[in-house]
Formats: structure tokens, C-alpha cells, sequence
């Protein structure tokens, strides 16, 4: 007798215990993906949140501790809390304006230095013994103190130098990364930031909160074919030294035309001497031979398109070309116009990079931590980001930035105690119907063994010979003469 239906190839209930199976898998999956994301916030972005302007929770080490000071590499007091008799803290900025976007202030929010440090301004590693006292005196603690590497001497003949000119200054050690100066104009004044607050944040036109060192996006103009020799020397590595050009002041293609400063005719030039004079048609003749891909790469391994090495907030600088480019896209790029836009900070690590032998070192504003008593907390140290071009490549380049200040558009710079190669910059733009021109300077002092980087920029300054390299000229002197 058969019986149907008596056996069953699939035990009662094994299709509910793989869809347990999967679902515990899943839990258990997501479970390690929280711990993962855990640690990576607790140990990777721990000091980015709580340096964070954005993270309030920090701000509850107020009720516990006196914010700490902020003082500068030659000993000077930037930013300090002083206590009033009843009690009351104040926020004190000695140097007012001329540190206000790279010091920042801590009230309405906080921005620069202040909001970067501001987990060790608000945390106390002072001995045992002496927090112990100021609790039984009833008193808070003092924060631990962040020297910076800014030079408060240097910062003050920079903000000066630049005078009445909005735009910006930045000063470093190419060998080192350390950020000696950052001026940004418009400034203000952050000991009366609460009055000025409404005023500042409704302004509309000059943007005085931003700062143009980090933040600010300006065409580079001539300072750029820094970047378009090294892509035409890499392109041509067997021809370069035989470039030749005619320059007649200007050079057309079809509908385009682009013209030498002041309809300047250089005549026979030479890739050094077209450098050096900065020879608008002979560098559009070279964006026409370039290929835009490979100078499109070379720009973006020096991190246009891309963030900098660096803590600091700060906007990302634009190169926009490519194998579909127009032919007036590839001759205005190559002189530094065009959609190309970068900051003051950017020209200053790419020319650092020439300085350092082709090593572009990550910038840094703070030096070390102490706590109030004198207790060492930490350290920071040069840290290399990354060779971009040769040492081979980066002599070259240097060489024909001396050759700008022996015979070319920054002679003003010769003739002094120090060695000096730049490239000096006219970069025009347009702004709601406006036509202007920036004024740019960047390069380094002590050509052999160089020290001191500079990035200059002037808005409406006109000429990088005019306005730029006299603003330069300062800060050198202020340098040496320290």
C-alpha cells in the first residue's frame, strides 16, 4: 500500500531558519559597521569634532575651565581670558586686527585658531596638585595655552605692508611647512565682535568675515605659468631649452586675441626670458601646444580640484580643462585667466615646492601645547606631504624665477643683502560688469638655501610689479632686519 505525501525533502521549518539565519547576519553585520564607524569617529575624527565650530558640546569645559591663552612663536599674547574682579571673563585680543581671520575670536560662533584649538583651549593638562588647588580655592582652571607658529613681528610688518589693499598674505618655511604669517583685508576687530556681529554677518559686498588667505578664489594670472613651464619642460623634456618665440605683442587665433601687458613688444624670446618677462603671447602659444589632459593631471597632482593638506578651512582652488577644451580655453589657461581660480595659500605651497627642492611640506599653524604651569602636552613637527616634481625641475623652475628679479618683472626685489626669485602676477577679472586687476607676487628669499615664502595678493592693485612687490619687498626687509 503506497502513502502519499509521507516524506518531505525539506525538514518542517528549515525555510523559517535560513530567513533567521539571514536576518541575524545582517544585524550582526550592521553591529560591526556601527563599531567600525565608532572607533573611526573616536580615534581617526576625534580632533576634527571637537575642534569643530559646529560642536557645542565642547563648550560645557567653559563652566570648568578659563580658556587658554594663544601666543606666537616670538613670545607674544594673541588671544587671553582675563578675569575681572567679580568674576567675569573677557576674551582679549592685544593685536586686534591685524590677527583677526587667522586667530579668530570665540564668541558668536568662533572661526580661525580659536575654533581649530579650541578642545585644547578648553582642556586642562596642568598637574594634579594644581588642579586640585583651584578647586579648593573655589577657582576654575586655567586651559592649556596652544603656541602657534606665527610670527607676531612679521604678521604686523605683513598687515602693514599691505596697507589699504583688500586681498591677502601668506608666509612660510618651505623646509618646514610652518605658516609664519596669514594677513587677510578686510579685517575687524574681534574684541568687539558681539558690537560689530550684524554689521559683519549682513555685509554683502566686501566679505570681511572670510578669510582671503584660506578661503578666498582668485585668478592667478601670470603666477600660474609657474605650472605651465613645468607641464611644457615635462611635455618637451628634449626641446624645451630650444623654445623660441616672436612676440609682437600679440597673438590671435580666429576670434581670440591675447595681448602683452600694455601692448609690450619683448621680440625673440626663449622659454627663461618669456618667464622672466612675463610674455602673455609666447605662454598662450604654449597652452595652444600643451596637451590639456596631461596639464589637467599635473594640475590636480598639485591639488587643484582637490582639498590641501591641511587642517585649516579652506576652498578648493578650480582647474577646468581637458581634451575638449577650445583653443582660447587652452591660451587662457596657460597665462593664469580663464575659469583657473586659486587661493593665496595654494600659490604659497606650490611655490614652497619649488623652495624645497620639489617637497611640498603640509602647512601648520599651531607649534605646540602647554599647559598654564609649563607642562608640555604635545608637539607638532614637519611633516612631508609629498615630492611633485624633481630636484632637477625644481632648480630649473628656480632658476628662471632669479632670472624674473635680474631682468624681469620684479627687478625692485634685487640689490638687497638677500637672494630672491618670484613671479610676479596681473590677473583680470570682471565682476558684475566691473573690469579689475589683482595684483600678485609670490616666491622665496635666500635662493640657495631658501627661507622665507612669500604669496602676495592686492585686489585691484593693478600690476604684480606695481603694487605686489613693493608690498613683498616690506616683509623681506621686516624678515632680515628682525
Amino acid at each position: 500500500m503506497r502513502l502519499e505525501n509521507e516524506t518531505s525533502d525539506v525538514p518542517e521549518g528549515g525555510g523559517r531558519n535560513t530567513e533567521l539565519g539571514i536576518v541575524t547576519y545582517t544585524f550582526f553585520f550592521l553591529f560591526l559597521l556601527m563599531i567600525g564607524y565608532l572607533v573611526y569617529l573616536n580615534v581617526w575624527k576625534a580632533e576634527d569634532l571637537n575642534s569643530s565650530a559646529y560642536n557645542t558640546k565642547q563648550d560645557v569645559n567653559e563652566d570648568k575651565y578659563i580658556r587658554g591663552s594663544i601666543v606666537s612663536s616670538d613670545g607674544q599674547i594673541l588671544a587671553e581670558t582675563q578675569v575681572d574682579a567679580d568674576g567675569t571673563e573677557r576674551r582679549v585680543y592685544p593685536y586686534a586686527n591685524a590677527f583677526s581671520h587667522v586667530v579668530g575670536y570665540s564668541s558668536n560662533g568662533k572661526s580661525g585658531l580659536e575654533a581649530l584649538c579650541n578642545n585644547d583651549l578648553l582642556t586642562s593638562n596642568a598637574s594634579i596638585l594644581t588642579q586640585i588647588r583651584d578647586e579648593n580655592n573655589h577657582e576654575k582652571s586655567r586651559g592649556d595655552t596652544v603656541a602657534v607658529t606665527l610670527d607676531a613681528g612679521l604678521q604686523t610688518a605683513a598687515y602693514q605692508a599691505l596697507g589699504d589693499y583688500n586681498g591677502a598674505v601668506v608666509a612660510m618655511e618651505p623646509d618646514t611647512g610652518k605658516i609664519l604669517v596669514m594677513v587677510s583685508k578686510p579685517d575687524f576687530d574681534p574684541n568687539h565682535i558681539e558690537e560689530l556681529w550684524e554689521s559683519l554677518i549682513t555685509d554683502s559686498t566686501s566679505s570681511v568675515l572670510l578669510n582671503r588667505a584660506t578661503q578666498g578664489l582668485y585668478p592667478p594670472g601670470s603666477t600660474f605659468k609657474i605650472l605651465t613651464t613645468l607641464a611644457y619642460i615635462r611635455q618637451e623634456p628634449l626641446d624645451y631649452r630650444n623654445f623660441s618665440f616672436d612676440c609682437t605683442s600679440e597673438l590671435s587665433m580666429d576670434d581670440v586675441t591675447i595681448h602683452c601687458y600694455n601692448n609690450t613688444v619683448h621680440g625673440q624670446e626663449d622659454l627663461k626670458s618669456a618667464f622672466a618677462h612675463s610674455c602673455n603671447t609666447a605662454f598662450a602659444q604654449i597652452g595652444l601646444d600643451l596637451d590639456g589632459e596631461n596639464f589637467s593631471d599635473l594640475a590636480e597632482e598639485f591639488l587643484f580640484n582637490d582639498s590641501l593638506p591641511t587642517q585649516l578651512q579652506h576652498s578648493t582652488s578650480r582647474f577646468v580643462l581637458n581634451g575638449q577644451s577650445s583653443y582660447g580655453e587652452h591660451m587662457t589657461t596657460a597665462i593664469g585667466q580663464g575659469d583657473t581660480l586659486v587661493t593665496p595659500l595654494h600659490m604659497a605651497l606650490l611655490t614652497s615646492t619649488v623652495a624645497n627642492g620639489g617637497i611640498m611640506m603640509r602647512p601648520y599653524l599651531v607649534d605646540h601645547i602647554e599647559a598654564y604651569d609649563g607642562n608640555s602636552v604635545s608637539e607638532n613637527t614637519p611633516s612631508r606631504y609629498k615630492r611633485l616634481m624633481t630636484t632637477e625641475e625644481a632648480q630649473i623652475l628656480t632658476e628662471y624665477m632669479q632670472e624674473t628679479v635680474n631682468s624681469g618683472t620684479a627687478t625692485a626685489l634685487g640689490g638687497y643683502g638677500y637672494t630672491v626669485a618670484g613671479k610676479t602676477g596681473s590677473a583680470e577679472y570682471v565682476s558684475d560688469g566691473y573690469e579689475g586687476t589683482h595684483s600678485w607676487f609670490v616666491g622665496f628669499s635666500n635662493v640657495q638655501d631658501p627661507d622665507l615664502v612669500l604669496a602676495v595678493i592686492a585686489e585691484d592693485g593693478g600690476t604684480g610689479s606695481e603694487t605686489a612687490v613693493p608690498i613683498a619687498a616690506q616683509i623681506f626687509a621686516a624678515y632680515y632686519n628682525s
